[in-house]
């Protein structure tokens, strides 16, 4: 799998953990279809937006640059929870509740992105 496969692997696995275990979204909805589409619209703005402006490495990288990185993503995908939070109501049923429920999904959404990136064959080392 190549890097723009993991992260999108690790952006669907992210926002599923984060709509499943944060109290503060709500999946509104009677049918299990309603929850799914709702997690769906999240799982493609995230993906879109992590697509067009990516920050993360491209391989396995030292510590140091990893949190760099991370840190930068984890603003990233706060500020796309925090657009997530106003566009769920008007497009799906789903609504996000409070700045810490934000935070929370976009340190869950950057960790498993970030996990999933270091997951490659030590023979594909970033080069600085």
């Amino acid at each position: 799998m190549n890097d723009q496969g993991r992260r999108r692997v690790g952006i669907l696995v992210g926002v599923g953990l984060a709509c499943g275990l944060l109290p503060g979204i709500a999946l509104a909805g009677t049918e299990t279809l309603d929850k799914a589409l709702a997690v769906l619209m999240a799982v493609i703005v995230m993906t879109i937006i992590n697509q067009l402006i990516f920050v993360g490495p491209s391989g396995r990288v030292p510590l140091p640059a990893l949190l760099a990185f991370g840190l930068a993503g984890y603003v990233q995908d706060a500020l796309v929870w925090w657009l997530l939070s106003w566009l769920g109501p008007k497009l799906g049923n789903m609504q996000v509740e409070g700045l810490g429920t934000i935070l929370l999904a976009a340190l869950i959404t950057r960790g498993t992105v970030l996990l999933l990136s270091q997951l490659t064959p030590t023979a594909e080392t970033a080069e600085d």
